[in-house]
């Protein structure tokens, strides 16, 4: 008789990864003055947001989710191409990418997450406004840079507090899912 594999829900470790890293980087967007973008935004730029992503996406591919793969190794690389993006000018190794490209960058991560957004209409209403609210940052901050206004700056920021704290209310709702067996925070 063959033995059924049991593999555990990888998603609530990359939707962590992502709510929290996105918390604290919009924090720094929404207040730059206040909260410096410093070793710590970028750590867990690297760290959670980056590495634990692409674990999560390593493994929904084991899972045999193609959405769940594309997502997490998607942004899992996005936070590492961004912590380099901003440390490699700073180590002397790059020119510094202007506030325009840096515009493009974060558009194109916009039209991505639009397309992604697709596949997650028949999926949760939450898993829904993690895709849309993302979609929306995306497209304030390539805004932001583009026109160099502190005031869509500030609203990104904002938005992007949102976005990330509904990533991270959805991982804890499908980690209380799983751990009780039935929905203790809707989802």
């Amino acid at each position: 008789m063959e033995k059924t594999e049991v593999l555990a829900n990888p998603a609530p470790l990359g939707l962590m990864g992502f709510g929290m890293t996105t918390v604290l980087l919009n924090i720094h967007n929404a207040y730059p003055e206040l909260y410096p973008l410093s070793a710590m935004i970028l750590a867990m730029g690297i760290c959670y947001g980056g590495i634990a992503q692409v674990i999560a996406g390593i493994l929904e591919f084991r899972k045999g989710n193609t959405f769940g793969l594309t997502a997490f190794v998607s942004y899992g690389f996005f936070w590492l191409s961004l912590v380099v993006l901003l440390i490699l000018p700073k180590l002397g190794w790059a020119e510094k990418t202007s506030e325009a490209s840096m515009g493009w960058y974060l558009f194109v991560w916009g039209i991505f997450t639009f397309f992604m957004f697709f596949g997650t209409l028949k999926a949760s209403r939450v898993l829904q406004f993690v895709f849309l609210s993302l979609v929306v940052l995306f497209f304030l901050l390539a805004i932001r840079d583009w026109t160099g206004s502190k005031e869509i700056g500030f609203i990104a920021g904002w938005e992007g507090l949102f976005c990330g704290a509904s990533a991270i209310y959805l991982a804890m709702a499908e980690v209380l899912y799983e751990k009780f067996g039935k929905k203790v925070l809707p989802f």
